[in-house]
């Protein structure tokens, strides 16, 4: 297209005495959110790149869990595998139970007055005997700090697919007060014993930030490889374990009416005691023998950890979990008669099969054996096919700790994220997909208030807030739950119910589950995954709602009738922009919900809008569904006079 050289001239000498001045467009607010070019290893589509990699480690242990001391003790060989392209001539591990004590950095960052987080101060590992071996090289050298172990190699482990060992003897006494993680819990039976951070294991080293090896203080979880777990826990006779994985000596460990009762839960829908209540802390009728020792076996194959739990007075019961693909896995509950109950944990294996059932015919298919519920002293926290959740849940409570804990396996257990660092991609997420799991079950017995964005806009106003991206171990302990759960499945459902619609989000979210299924994304890759897979430049969403600390506050500043019908003047107040989603009522009681891209924001924050109509207009609501928060209400509803 030609323009006319006098033409310019005469534009450029009109605007000349206000060069000093200009009004600003909304570029900025639409620029890439994070770094998001592609590489070898993570493509810029969101999916893994042609050269990705991450190392392994699988672990062989057998440990003994003692009731009067308090104790476990074990041994294990993990086997490491470096898939990364350069040799290591160390490996960074875990020793998490060195929380418990009274000079860890977890105890002195926690306030004089405590927090969910306290822990007992007279823990801590014992390591012993450790042998490192790379190609048959032996090294007994490591060195601890707080809840980090380095453990040195003679020889690197090669590059590419190198393979080490490492061996050692651990020991530990079990906390009561477990960071509300783990721990012991005194029932009138006896204890209950909800065990993990039980071993010594790997820290990620990956292609981002080399080795992760951020210490373990409170709020921020874990990040740890994939692998296969073959471990063993032996305990007293009269003691019932249950465990992540598969229980592969159940003929040895049960009688042989609990076996057969076992086998029969494996094709029922219905929930069947394994152990009754009425025979619960018998272990004349419950135990194959009378004294000594019983072993007990699990596998679990592809995971990042494993738990399990042991009592001499759980109830327990399962019921068949069915899968879309045909394949079928066991959902489980452990518990003591202070916790059942029809209303009470005595539906909390039907909790756990409707859970399992409604994520896996969703979003990805449940990859394990088994999903475990335990009673416990932990109020609620999640380990790959085991949860540990409160003894004294009931009803909606226990419907809520139950699917979230067990949410929690597709994140982070499936979408191996880091959690010391990004709580919100497990944590919210996991927020996100309960609240379409509480309406699914049972006809929406316990209704989810997750949706309702607008309760959320008084932290949302508070000077106090902070960005979802704040490591978990930074914020405001009062913050945590809406940078890591509330505010992050806010925006999703906001960019599933408003944004985008439910065809193209669930397309893009599934692919995104699906590609990075068992492997380590970053948050850039989650939102090139949902750009890519979107079809949509969702950066402006991404920079204001998940990165930054702004708010949302559309409105209709004027509306005035037009020979064509109205024209309507949208304003963008907030530091988000947002397509303008609204109902138009018409004076017959009829209406229509209309929409207007992001895109009306590109050069400033005020629109307007032509609605072309010979229907005189009632009143126009932005946002009808109430699924954005909108900080200021009272210009979001004109109403004619």
């Amino acid at each position: 297209m030609k323009t006319s050289k006098i033409a310019l001239l005469a534009c450029f000498s009109s605007m000349a005495v206000f060069s000093q001045e200009f009004e600003p467009n909304n570029q900025q607010k639409f620029d890439d959110a994070l770094y998001s070019r592609g590489n070898t290893y993570r493509a810029a589509s969101g999916v893994p790149g042609p050269q990705y990699w991450q190392n392994s480690a699988s672990y062989v242990i057998e440990a003994e869990l003692d009731d009067v001391a308090n104790t476990v003790k074990g041994k294990m060989t993990m086997t490491y595998i470096n898939n990364s392209p350069q040799e290591l001539d160390y490996i960074w591990m875990y020793v998490e139970q060195n929380r418990f004590t009274e000079d860890s950095r977890g105890t002195l960052t926690t306030p004089i007055k405590g927090n969910r987080y306290n822990g007992d101060t007279d823990g801590g590992f014992r390591i012993t005997s450790l042998s490192a071996k790379s190609k048959g090289e032996e090294s007994s050298r490591f060195l601890i700090d707080d809840t980090r172990m380095q453990v040195y190699f003679n020889a690197p482990i090669k590059a590419n697919g190198g393979k080490a060992t490492v061996s050692l003897n651990f020991e530990f006494k079990i906390p009561e007060a477990g960071m509300d993680r783990m721990g012991r819990l005194t029932t009138e039976g006896g204890t209950t014993y909800s065990i993990a951070q039980w071993y010594p294991r790997v820290a990620v080293y990956d292609d981002v930030n080399g080795w992760n090896v951020e210490p373990y203080l409170g709020a921020g979880e874990f990040y740890v490889e994939y692998g296969d777990f073959d471990y063993k826990v032996t305990v007293p006779y009269n003691h019932i374990v249950v465990g992540s994985g598969a229980l592969v000596n159940a003929k040895e460990v049960l009688t042989k009416e609990e076996y057969n009762r076992y086998v029969q839960a494996q094709n029922s829908d219905k929930t069947l005691y394994i152990i009754s209540p009425d025979e619960a802390g018998n272990a004349a009728v419950t135990r194959p023998v009378k004294n000594g020792k019983v072993t007990w076996h699990f596998k679990m194959e592809n995971t990042r950890d494993v738990a399990f739990a042991s009592a001499k007075n759980f109830i327990w019961d399962a019921a068949r979990i069915n899968l879309p693909s045909g394949r079928k896995a066991l959902a489980q509950s452990a518990y003591t008669k202070e916790a059942d109950g029809k209303e009470a944990w005595g539906r909390s294996t039907e909790y756990a099969k409707a859970s399992i059932e409604h994520y896996s015919n969703t979003w990805f298919e449940y990859p394990y054996p088994a999903a475990v519920n335990v009673a416990s002293n932990v109020s609620g926290m999640e380990y790959p096919g085991l949860a540990f959740c409160g003894a004294t849940s009931a009803g909606a409570e226990l419907w809520d700790v139950t699917d979230h804990e067990l949410g929690h396996n597709w994140f982070p257990m499936i979408v191996g994220t880091n959690e010391r660092r990004y709580a919100w991609m497990d944590e919210g997420f996991n927020t996100f997909i309960n609240y379409y799991s509480s309406t699914a079950f049972n006809n929406n017995e316990y209704p989810s208030l997750t949706a309702r964005s607008r309760m959320h806009t008084p932290w949302l106003k508070s000077r106090y807030r902070e960005s979802i991206a704040t490591y978990p171990d930074i914020a405001r302990s009062v913050n945590l739950g809406y940078t890591a759960y509330y505010k992050p499945a806010t925006g999703m459902i906001m960019l599933r119910e408003y944004i985008l619609g439910h065809d193209r989000f669930d397309f893009a979210f599934r692919s995104y589950i699906k590609n990075w299924a068992f492997k380590h994304p970053q948050p850039s890759d989650f939102f090139n995954a949902m750009n890519n897979g979107a079809g949509d430049n969702l950066n402006w969403f991404w920079k204001g709602w998940f990165l930054g600390n702004g708010n949302i506050d559309l409105g209709i500043s004027e509306v005035s009738e037009d020979k064509a019908g109205y024209i309507v003047t949208f304003t963008n107040k907030g530091d988000i922009p947002m397509p303008v989603v609204y109902k138009v009522t018409y004076a017959d009681n009829t209406s229509e919900t209309l929409k207007l891209p992001v895109e009306i924001w590109y050069r400033g924050n005020e629109w307007r809008h032509l609605i072309k109509t010979s229907r005189k207009i009632k009143s126009i609501d932005i946002d009808p569904g109430r699924f954005i928060p909108d900080v200021n209400l009272s210009d979001n509803i004109w109403e004619k006079e």
